[in-house]
Parts: C-alpha cells; structure tokens; sequence
C-alpha cells in the first residue's frame, strides 16, 4: 500500500505498512490493550465477593490508565498510552458463570495467547479477532450499538435466566479502549463456527430477497458469504432435518424473534454454516497430509456451555437429542437433496440494530422503487414474522416421508426413497 490509508472500511484502514487499523490505532496494538486490559479487569474482578447482580449493576462503568511507562497497578508495555473501560463487570461476569465460564479460563483464553484476526469483516468495517483455542469472538462495535447493547443487558439477563437455550449471540464482556483520542468499543462473544472444521457453505440469511446475493467480489473468497437469493437458488429443497431437530430449531427461532421484537430490534441475520461430511470424506481421500494436520487442532469441544448449535436449540439440559452424527463440535445434523451428511452451525447475527428514525427513512425511499414486503428493513414485527417463515419453510424443512429416517443414524452416503 503506498498511500497511507489507501483502503478505509468504516473506520477500519491499512496503514502505509501494511498491518490494519481502527481509528488509525494499529491492530498490534489494540490487540496488546485488549489483552492487557482483561487480565487487569477480571484479576480485580475475582477478588470481589460474588453476590446476586443489582439493577444498577447495568450501569457501572470502571475505567483504569495503563501509562507506558506502568505504575503501582499496571505493567509496563509498549503500545503507547490507554485507558481501559469495563463496562456492567457485575453483570457480564454472572453471564459468563451462567455459560459455566470459569474467570482463569476466560482470561487464559483471551490473554494467554496471540489473538487472530479474521480478516472477512464484512461491510460494517468492524475488526474481529478470535482467540487461538476457537472460543471467542471479539468485535469492535460503534457507539450506538455499545450503547444498545448496555440498554439490552437487563432484559437479556432476564431472558437468560428464563432459558439459556437461544441462537441468540451470547456476550461475555463489554469493553473500551481509549487511544490517541478515540474511543474503540469491543464486545466479547461466542465463536459460532469453529475454525477447525471446514465449512463448505455459509449463508448470511435475513429472510428478504431485496439485493440479497453475494457480490462478485464476495464469491470471490475462498469460503464466500453467500445471501438469500442464493440459497434459495443453489438449495432449492432446503436443509433437511429430522422432524425433532427440525421442531427444535423452528421453536427455538420463534422464541428468539419474540424477544428480539418486544426490543424493537431488527435487520439481525442467521449466520449459517454448512459442513459436508461427505465431502470432507472425498477431500481426505485427496488431501491426507493436509488433514491429518487440520485434526491435530480439531478442538475437543468448546468449553462454554449452550454455546454450540446442537446445545442451544435443545430443550432442556437433560435432552436425550445427541446422535452419533453429531460431534463434539455441535453441529446439528441435516442432510442435503443429494442425501449427503451434513453438520449445520447455526446463529443469530447483528442484533444491535434498534428500529430508529433513519432505519424509517431507509425503508420509506426503499418501498418507493421496490416491493416494499421483500425489503429487509421493516418495522420490527414483520421483520421477526417474514424471518421466521423464510427459516422453517425455506431453510429448513423437515425431512419427508417418502424419505428413510434412518438416514441420519446409519452410514450409507444416499439418501434412499422408499419404493
């Protein structure tokens, strides 16, 4: 990159060097601060006795310095000065016990260890990072949804200690990193599809079919985000599920629009990912070197727990619903029109959009010059009700009855109609 700057995503960049910045503050660094300031955070956490959260919990804001040089409660480093800020460190802290996050694994996790970055961002110019053992997510997020999100945590924790089994994204820590005179807000959150497997398809799904396909350049990715109008194209039977799993899921949707609804929230996405176990029996067939290293970091599980697909649409935690199909990575099992074996990871994406003024606007022009019932910004009642009927009529379907349903427990490669 010659120009300083050259290609400039929200406030995503690349400096004249060529590493990405936010804010003009390099990755490296917000990475070290990052790091930094959730060792300190929930080290000082820890030595506060545990108690029931109160209602201004939601509210509490602690802030500490980190000069370079250090001082008596932090360490020396070189990423130049900041301050770090947690935000409800009371609240997130209950959400993580609820997710049986224990504070050394969470802080081992996040801090022990280089983070990833993830370089498909998306259009929203945000910067994610994930941490080395497949667990987390951390997003910087703009000041609206930060600020959202802090107006949230009361019903979210309500609605968590109701059911903790939702597609939902489930935030453990909401935090700020003040550099240089600007103020880079990150959440902490679950990592729905594990980077170990191999995911052979993956759908960004609103439910509207208004400019919902894939970019030339976005197909251009080795593992593309593909939209709407191209499921419905390439998967014109939909996944197809066991008429439990696909109960569970449906439920589980509804139950999740509902709360999302009764908050305004709109314009949230279900992130899916496809793998094909058939396909993965071919590629190994071709690829034995490569695979045999891709299994040395397939990761035992992840430790949170109701954080994978299989565990969040179950009903309760005594559910009889595991399979030899599925893995300990939590896809839920589906198959293909082809009968291929597939293992879905699913979740709900981008629920920090309330239904504001300009999102109004955007629809008013929108329905203007184009059927208004198929744009994906629409007041919040439509939106859950077209989403759900979009996901358990087109995405899933439960698998018919001219089919075996003895597919999913047995090996055979094909899907077998009954004569």
């Amino acid at each position: 990159m010659s120009q300083n700057m050259k290609k400039t995503i929200g406030h995503r960049g690349i400096d004249p060097t060529g590493e990405t910045t936010y804010k003009k503050t390099t990755s490296s660094a917000l990475k070290g601060a990052i790091q930094l300031g959730i060792t300190h955070t929930v080290g000082s956490l820890s030595n506060k006795p545990e108690r029931d959260v109160l209602l201004q919990d939601f509210e509490v804001v602690e802030s500490i310095f980190f000069p370079s040089e250090g001082s008596n409660l932090t360490p020396a480093h070189h990423y130049g000065d900041f301050r770090f800020k947690t935000y409800a460190p009371i609240a997130f802290r209950y959400f993580r016990e609820m997710f049986g996050i224990r504070p050394d694994d969470y802080m081992y996790s996040l801090c022990n260890d280089q983070l990833i970055e993830l370089s498909n961002s998306g259009a929203s110019g945000s910067l994610f990072y994930l941490s080395t053992d497949d667990e987390y997510i951390i997003k910087t997020v703009q000041h609206k949804e930060a600020e959202f999100l802090q107006k949230l945590l009361p019903g979210y924790f309500m609605n968590l200690n109701q059911n903790r089994r939702t597609l939902l994204p489930k935030f453990y820590g909401l935090y700020c990193v003040q550099a240089a005179g600007k103020n880079i807000r990150i959440v902490v959150m679950n990592n729905l599809l594990p980077s170990a497997v191999r995911m052979h398809l993956k759908y960004d799904l609103k439910g509207s079919t208004y400019k919902r396909r894939a970019s030339a350049k976005e197909r251009e990715k080795a593992v593309p985000t593909y939209k709407d109008l191209d499921f419905i194209q390439d998967m014109q039977e939909g996944l197809l599920m066991e008429s439990d799993k696909y109960s569970a899921v449906c439920k589980t949707i509804q139950r999740d629009c509902l709360l999302l609804q009764s908050f305004k929230i709109m314009d949230y996405s279900l992130l899916v990912g496809i793998h094909n176990q058939d396909q993965a029996c071919r590629e190994q067939a071709s690829e034995e070197a490569v695979d045999a290293a891709a299994d040395q970091r397939r990761p035992q599980g992840q430790k949170s727990l109701y954080s994978t697909a299989i565990e969040a649409i179950q009903a309760d935690a005594g559910s009889k619903g595991s399979t030899d199909t599925e893995d300990k990575t939590g896809g839920i099992p589906a198959r293909n029109s082809k009968g291929e074996r597939l293992l879905v990871y699913i979740g709900i994406i981008d629920i920090l959009q309330s239904y504001r003024f300009v999102k109004r606007l955007e629809h008013s022009w929108k329905a203007l010059v184009h059927d208004g019932d198929t744009v994906s910004v629409h007041r919040p009642g439509f939106y859950a009700e077209r989403f759900q009927k979009f996901m358990c009529t087109v995405v899933f379907r439960k698998i018919s009855c001219k089919y075996n349903l003895s597919m999913f427990h047995n090996v055979s490669l094909t899907l077998w109609p009954l004569n």
